[in-house]
C-alpha cells in the first residue's frame, strides 16, 4: 500500500527561505555599518576632509536626518512599485553614497552623500520587515523578520569594531569602498535569490494618516518611542554613568556584555516570537525596568552593574523584531507605511535620547537616569498590557481571539482581492492580519 508523505510536505512548507532572508539581513548589516562607521573613524576622516572631528560627527547626524525626512513620504509614494526593484534601488543608493564618500575630498559633497545614504536607509528599514513577512506563511512571520533583522546586532557588535580596526590599518576610504563593493554584490544576490512581489493596487493603498488611525498602530508606536527613548538615554551616556559608579575603565567590558546579551536576546525572540509576541514584549520591557532599578539602587556595586547591563542587553536585543512584527500584523496590507512610521519613531527616540539625557546629565546628574527610565518603561508596559485586542494581542489559546485567531478566521487570500475581504477590511481594518504580508 502506498503511503502519502504529509510530514515531508509539512516540513518543506515550514522551511524558512534562508537564502532570501539572509540577503535582507545583509541589507540591514550594510545599512547599520554605513550609518555608524564614521563614529569609529572620526580622526582619520577629519584629517582626510580637512575639518574637525566634531564636524565629521555631523555625518552621522545628517544620515539620521535623511532617514527621518524620507521614510514616510518615500514609502507612501512608492506603495505601487514592485518590491524587488524598489529594494534594489535602496541598495543602489548605498553604492552611490559610499562610492562618493570614498573619493570625495570635499566635506560638503560628503555630507550630500551621507544624506542620500540616510534616505536609502529610511526606505530600506520601511521595506525589510514587510518583505520578510511576505516570504512565509502567517505562523512564520515573526521568525522570518528575526532572521532579516539579525544583520543589525551583527553590524553593531562585530561590523563596526572590525571596520574601525580595518580603517586604522588601511585607511577610512578603503572601508567605504569595500562597503560599496559589498552593496554591489548584495544587489546581485537580491536579483538572484529574493522573490519579487507586486506593489499595491491604487484602490488598496492607504495614506500615512489613515494607517496611523488603524486600531493598534498608535499603541505600538508609543511603545517604540518610550522604550527606545529610555534605551538611548542610558546608552548614549553610559560612559559618564559608569564613571560615576567608579567603573570608567570598564566601559568596554560593559558594552561587550551588552552586545553579547543582545545577540542572545534576538535569538530567543526569533525562536519564540510567532506564538508569544505579547509575552515577550512584556518580558523585555519588564526586564529592562528591573535592570534600570538595579542600576539606580546598587549603582556602586560593579558586579550588580555588569549584571544589570547584561540583562538590559538581553531585553533590548529582540525588541526591534517584536515591534516590527507587531506592526506588520496590525497594519496588514499597509505594513510598509506602518514600518516607515516605526523608522521615524525610532530615529526620533535616538535624537531625543541624546537631548533628554544631556539635559538630565547637566542639571541633575546621572542619578536622574534611573527614575526617568522607569517612568518611560512603566508607561510602555502599561500600554502593552492594555493593547491586548489590537497591537499586542495574546495568542488564540490564551484569549480565544488574538493574532492567530485573526489569521484563521479571515476570508482573505494572499492578495485580498475578493469582495468578502474588501468588506471585512472596511468594517474592521485592524483585522487584516490574515494577509499580514504587506501586499
Amino acid at each position: 500500500m502506498r503511503r502519502t508523505p504529509p510530514r515531508t510536505s509539512a516540513a518543506a512548507s515550514d522551511r524558512l527561505p534562508l537564502a532570501s532572508l539572509l540577503a535582507l539581513a545583509m541589507a540591514a548589516f550594510i545599512t547599520i555599518l554605513t550609518e555608524a562607521l564614521p563614529a569609529g573613524l572620526l580622526p582619520q576622516m577629519a584629517q582626510g576632509l580637512g575639518v574637525t572631528e566634531a564636524w565629521v560627527g555631523q555625518t552621522v547626524t545628517i544620515y539620521a536626518a535623511g532617514s527621518l525626512a524620507a521614510a514616510i513620504p518615500l514609502t507612501a509614494a512608492t506603495q505601487g512599485v514592485r518590491r524587488r526593484p524598489l529594494l534594489l534601488a535602496a541598495i543602489a543608493g548605498f553604492v552611490v553614497a559610499n562610492t562618493v564618500t570614498t573619493f570625495s575630498g570635499s566635506f560638503a559633497l560628503t555630507m550630500v552623500a551621507r544624506f542620500l545614504a540616510g534616505v536609502s536607509a529610511g526606505l530600506m528599514w520601511a521595506l525589510l520587515a514587510g518583505y520578510a513577512a511576505r516570504m512565509v506563511p502567517d505562523h512564520q512571520k515573526g521568525r522570518a523578520i528575526a532572521v532579516a533583522m539579525v544583520g543589525t546586532p551583527l553590524a553593531l557588535s562585530l561590523g563596526v569594531p572590525a571596520g574601525t580596526f580595518f580603517g586604522n590599518l588601511v585607511g577610512w576610504r578603503v572601508c567605504f569602498g569595500l562597503m560599496s563593493a559589498l552593496a554591489l554584490a548584495l544587489m546581485l544576490w537580491v536579483r538572484v535569490a529574493v522573490p519579487d512581489f507586486a506593489g499595491q493596487a491604487a484602490g488598496r493603498r492607504l495614506s500615512p494618516g489613515r494607517v496611523f488611525t488603524l486600531a493598534g498602530i498608535r499603541p505600538v508606536l508609543f511603545v517604540v518611542l518610550a522604550f527606545v527613548l529610555a534605551h538611548n538615554i542610558l546608552y548614549t551616556y553610559i560612559a559618564p554613568f559608569l564613571a560615576a559608579s567608579g567603573m570608567e575603565r570598564r566601559t568596554d567590558l560593559a558594552l561587550l556584555l551588552f552586545g553579547v546579551a543582545s545577540l542572545l536576546g534576538i535569538w530567543i525572540v526569533g525562536a519564540l516570537i510567532d506564538g508569544h509576541l505579547r509575552a515577550l514584549t512584556l518580558a523585555s520591557t519588564g526586564l529592562f525596568g528591573l535592570s534600570t532599578l538595579a542600576l539606580g539602587v546598587a549603582g556602586d556595586a560593579p558586579a550588580v552593574v555588569l549584571a544589570a547591563v547584561a540583562a538590559w542587553g538581553l531585553a533590548f536585543g529582540g525588541v526591534a523584531t517584536l515591534f516590527q512584527t507587531a506592526l506588520a500584523r496590525t497594519a496588514g496590507d499597509a505594513a510598509d507605511v506602518a514600518q516607515s512610521m516605526l523608522v521615524t519613531a525610532w530615529n526620533t527616540a535616538i535624537a531625543g535620547g541624546g537631548i533628554v539625557g544631556g539635559v538630565l546629565l547637566e542639571r541633575l546628574g546621572v542619578g536622574a537616569f534611573a527614575p526617568a527610565l522607569l517612568v518611560l518603561l512603566l508607561a510602555a508596559l502599561l500600554v502593552v498590557w492594555g493593547a491586548r485586542r489590537h497591537g499586542f494581542p495574546p495568542p488564540v489559546d490564551a484569549a480565544g481571539g488574538g493574532e492567530e485567531a485573526a489569521v484563521s478566521v479571515s476570508p482573505c487570500g494572499p492578495a485580498g482581492a475578493d469582495a468578502a475581504c474588501r468588506a471585512g477590511r472596511s468594517a474592521s481594518p485592524d483585522r487584516g492580519t490574515a494577509a499580514a504580508s504587506p501586499g
